[in-house]
Order: C-alpha cells, then sequence, then structure tokens
C-alpha cells in the first residue's frame, strides 16, 4: 500500500523498530512509564493535544495483516492504513508507529507508551473492563495451520481436544481461551503466526490456531509447502457460537478522541472506502461489519 500523503513518519524501518521495542522493554523492566498531566474530564482532551503536536502514536504488534514488517523492513497492515486516513482527516498528519509485543498492547496504551491501539484488537468483555474501543472495522473467524495433508484431522477446537494434540497460538490471543474452553491441554504460546507455521512444520505443534485472514496470508507469504489452512472454525464458548471482531482501542478516560474517530469510521464504512483499504490485506466483503463496540462488550 502506498504511504497516505501528508504522513511523512507512517513508515518506520526494522532498526527502529527493534530500538522501539528494545525502549519500551526498558521501561518495563524499571518500573517507569509516563504520568498522564492531562484533563480527563469530560472526556478528555487528547485529542487537542495531538493536533498540536501534530502526531500520534500508534501502537502496533507484528501479526499479519494488521501491523506487521514487510518484506522491505518496514511497518505495514491495513490498521496503520486506516489510522493514518482517520487522523489526518482529525487535524493529526502524522502517524508514529510504535511496535511491540501483542500482549503488552493493553499495559503499553495504559502506561501512555502510545496513544492507540492499532493491531486489530478483538473486543471482549474481559478487554472493555481495561481500554475504551471503537467500533469494529471487521469480524472474523478462526483457522488452523497443519501439517500437509492434515493427517490428524484437526478441523476444529474439539478435534485438537480429543486427538491430546499440541496446539500453538499468540501469546494474548483470544484462541487460548477457545481452546481451553473446548478442553485442549497442550498449549503453547509463540510471539507470532511465523513462529507457529515453523512450529507446525517442525513437528513441535501439530496445529497453530488464529484468525482465518492471519493463518492464510502467512501460509502465503512464506510459500510453505508442508503446511496448509484448514477451512474457517467456529469458535464455541459456553455452547455458544462466537464471531469475533477487531477495533482500535483507546484508554478509558478519552471518549472525546473515540467518538471522533467512531464518526470518521463510520464514514469510511459507509462509502466503501474501508474495504478498499482492507481488501489488499486479505479481507473480504462478508468481514466488514456493522456490530457496535457496546454489543461485543456485552458479556
Amino acid at each position: 500500500m502506498a504511504r497516505p500523503r501528508g504522513n511523512d513518519t507512517y513508515r518506520i524501518g526494522r532498526r527502529s523498530l527493534l530500538a522501539g521495542a528494545a525502549a519500551l522493554s526498558a521501561l518495563g523492566a524499571v518500573g517507569c512509564s509516563r504520568v498522564s498531566t492531562a484533563d480527563v474530564k469530560d472526556g478528555g482532551d487528547l485529542l487537542e493535544r495531538l493536533r498540536a503536536q501534530g502526531v500520534v502514536k500508534l501502537g502496533l504488534a507484528g501479526e499479519q495483516p494488521y501491523s506487521y514488517i514487510g518484506k522491505d523492513g518496514e511497518m505495514t497492515g491495513y490498521a496503520p492504513e486506516v489510522a493514518a486516513r482517520i487522523f489526518e482527516r482529525l487535524g493529526v498528519p502524522r502517524v508514529q508507529p510504535f511496535p511491540t509485543e501483542f500482549g503488552s498492547l493493553i499495559s503499553g496504551l495504559n502506561s501512555q507508551q502510545f496513544d492507540v491501539v492499532a493491531a486489530g484488537m478483538y473486543i471482549n468483555p474481559e478487554r472493555c473492563q481495561q481500554v475504551l474501543f471503537a467500533d469494529p472495522e471487521y469480524q472474523m473467524l478462526d483457522a488452523f495451520i497443519v501439517r500437509k495433508g492434515n493427517p490428524k484431522n484437526l478441523n476444529d477446537y474439539k478435534d485438537v481436544a480429543e486427538a491430546g494434540a499440541t496446539l500453538a497460538t499468540g501469546v494474548g490471543y483470544a484462541e487460548i481461551g477457545y481452546a481451553e474452553d473446548a478442553g485442549v491441554k497442550n498449549i503453547m504460546t509463540l510471539p507470532d503466526q511465523l513462529a507457529g507455521l515453523l512450529a507446525v512444520e517442525q513437528g513441535r505443534a501439530d496445529v497453530f490456531a488464529g484468525t482465518a485472514v492471519t493463518v492464510r496470508n502467512v501460509i502465503k507469504e512464506t510459500k510453505s509447502k508442508r503446511v496448509e489452512a484448514t477451512e474457517e472454525i467456529q469458535p464455541i464458548v459456553d455452547g455458544e457460537p462466537v464471531v469475533d471482531a477487531g477495533a482500535f482501542a483507546f484508554r478509558k478516560a478519552e471518549t472525546n478522541l473515540r467518538d471522533a474517530f467512531n464518526r470518521e469510521l463510520h464514514k469510511m464504512k459507509d462509502s466503501g472506502e474501508l474495504l478498499r483499504i482492507m481488501r489488499p490485506f486479505g479481507f473480504s466483503e462478508e468481514q466488514m461489519t456493522d456490530l457496535t463496540a457496546e454489543e461485543k462488550c456485552t458479556p
């Protein structure tokens, strides 16, 4: 995807990404974080401060196709693309990616290492207690990476449990809960989907569970001949089918920023612009959604 006009810090090289991750680790090691001096009454004033600064920091994680390092060594993904468009329209001309692990996104946001989580994060009631979500951009089912031919016939989480198979997934991924709910006992957490693909290729895991678009993209990108993707999988929680939806996340007090972001997001949905941005990253019209954050936050 081409860089949106006017967003000079949208692209960031591999060296800068690694430096940013190291900086975050160092801050966590000494227990230090920035202390907010912003007035968070009446919905907060973060949007005004971002306009004055001219830049917004995005918390990103290395998961395709949400936000990741491309073949050119630079950060890409649908989430930074969408963020750049929306924030430019809100009067913030530049976006600055801040890379971290997926499992550190919420703590990084709330400790003010960055301003917004832009990683296609699934909305669920537990996360809604910690952050404020915009309405989701997409809805998604899961899929598995399995060895070529799927020799253990692992087509859903129940199959994995009954086979006593080893399931790998990402740190902090919703798929951990789905596997546990199905009775899977052997769960391995890995940094990302590429590590998951390699674990299946090498026989260290029988299956890697991720979002359907993530699974398909990593197999396509690596051109692996030793693994394949299953059909889409419907997670079941407490006997009920689950359709996940992903969204941008904000600090709980920043309702003004979230509401302004939502207004622009809905304009993009209505015009079809959102799908045009997301389609090259593997999303389809069927994965667009009218679900709201409120619906997904309700237990």
